[in-house]
């Protein structure tokens, strides 16, 4: 077995270790295309992975909205309360970071293992949620002064 394949096994046991089935199942798959000689998948992917990500991820935050769980008014309102502006706020630092994350990750794929495994140990050692590769990366681009 070649290196990048026991990576991918690494990653995919500590995604099994801090009980991240997305990253689990991600490097399950990629392991399985590798595996199986689907090597032209990877382009593709790698161009257009993290867009459909997205995509799909905003789905699942919009679609309280989307089914009415959440009212406009209930959205009109979190323009009148300190913590609603507040979280207004962070969401476009977060939005924000996530962007210059983008960027990085796309310009340096050399961090995205680093933030990977650190996003796995997050979720594993401190009770964390695995959301976070994305905004490390943009924190990270401001710490290293990339965009």
């Amino acid at each position: 077995m070649d290196m990048t394949s026991l990576l991918l096994l690494g990653l995919a046991a500590l995604g099994i270790i801090s009980s991240n089935s997305p990253v689990t199942i991600a490097m399950v798959v990629l392991l399985l295309l590798r595996v199986l000689g689907v090597h032209q998948a990877f382009p593709w992917l790698e161009k257009n992975g993290l867009t459909i990500g997205i995509i799909i991820l905003t789905i699942g935050v919009m679609t309280p909205l989307a089914s009415g769980r959440i009212s406009l008014q209930t959205v009109g309102n979190s323009f009148l309360h300190w913590k609603s502006l507040l979280a207004i706020g962070i969401g476009i630092l977060v939005a924000y970071l996530g962007g210059r994350g983008a960027v990085l990750m796309g310009s340096q794929p050399t961090v995205v293992a680093g933030l990977l495994i650190g996003t796995v140990i997050g979720v594993a050692f401190f009770k964390g949620v695995p959301v976070g590769p994305l905004i490390a990366a943009g924190i990270l681009s401001l710490l290293i002064g990339r965009t």
